[in-house]
């Protein structure tokens, strides 16, 4: 029981900075457990490879960047638009994961054909030195043949 807590009497009742404070330290631990969820899933249905982690990756950036647009629109929740804000958030999402999905066209597109050079090195640096890593990182609570693929 904290001081405000014991000053007030009340030890079940806790305020909304406490629990806000609360939050903010638990947050780091369970956002750390939600990404690894939802990457090995996406490890999972895109094959476990470089295409899986630059899928991930991609799709991240395009979100967070779609994400800054979004915030510049936040007013029109304000004007009734809300209904409109949502669909294009979401639409937004949609169209963040097809680019996402073809993610080794902009690598290739960076610098022809430097950017075809540096997907196919990228390939074989990933199989060779990064594919167990995070394999060992996603998949640490499983069993080693629950994440191989058929």
């Amino acid at each position: 029981m904290d001081d405000r807590q014991a000053r007030s009497g009340k030890s079940g009742n806790r305020t909304i900075s406490q629990l806000i404070g609360e939050g903010a330290r638990v947050l780091p631990q369970k956002s750390h457990g939600w990404f690894r969820t939802w990457f090995r899933k996406v490890w999972r249905v895109r094959g476990g490879g470089l295409y899986a982690l630059g899928f991930a990756g991609f799709f991240i950036i395009f979100e967070v960047a779609s994400l800054g647009e979004d915030l510049a629109g936040v007013g029109s929740l304000f004007n009734g638009q809300a209904i409109s804000f949502l669909v294009e958030v979401v639409i937004d999402s949609f169209k963040n994961t097809l680019k996402a999905l073809m993610w080794p066209v902009y690598v290739v597109q960076l610098a022809p054909p430097w950017g075809a050079i540096a997907l196919g090195l990228a390939f074989i640096a990933f199989t060779r030195y990064l594919k167990r890593p995070v394999e060992k990182w996603l998949f640490r609570d499983e069993s080693t043949d629950n994440h191989q693929g058929p």
